[in-house]
């Protein structure tokens, strides 16, 4: 399943640094754009798999608000 998020990402000094919109209370830097990228990704693999059995299964489903 591919999940589709929004970076908001800047560069500071030393690193770039990113939150994801829709989690900001995820964010990470890199050295380089492509490993601020790659960092987010394993941060919000975290996230959202935390406690997370590794034989859990995946479904989607509808919600309608």
């Amino acid at each position: 399943m591919e999940t589709k998020l929004k970076m908001i990402y800047w560069k500071s000094d030393k690193f770039w640094v990113g939150k994801l919109l829709e989690h900001p209370e995820i964010m990470t830097q890199g050295e380089t754009l492509e490993e601020l990228e790659e960092n987010m990704r394993d941060a919000y693999r975290l996230m959202a798999l935390d406690d997370v059995p590794d034989d859990h299964e995946i479904k989607d489903i509808a919600l309608n608000v």
